[in-house]
């Protein structure tokens, strides 16, 4: 697959973009890592694209008291690939993600 013909303008405005991305997702992580934000209220804004393009397993590392084995484990308790987006859960994996963290 060949690589698309940018100008230089349109490379700069899609790499700020994607910082701006990347800074929000950050900001979204501390938030919920402090308890700003709870992991209902992020599930909640799904239609978000900070938090739909969000991996799963990023979120709940994410949660004060999980690390990398303890989301690792509710991922795999609950059938949730370790590449998933928060966007790509089904309802069931949704509802189980809720019950099992609120």
């Amino acid at each position: 697959m060949a690589l698309p013909k940018l100008s230089d303008e349109q490379r700069k405005e899609y790499l700020e973009r994607a910082a701006a991305a990347r800074r929000a997702r950050a900001e979204l992580r501390k938030d919920l890592k402090e308890g700003k934000v709870s992991f209902i209220e992020v599930m909640n804004r799904v239609d978000d694209p900070v938090v739909a393009r969000m991996k799963v397993v990023t979120l709940l590392e994410s949660l004060p008291g999980y690390g990398k084995a303890r989301a690792q484990a509710v991922l795999e308790e609950i059938g949730i690939a370790e590449t998933r987006k928060v966007q790509g859960l089904g309802t069931r994996q949704r509802t189980e993600l809720i019950d099992l963290l609120s």
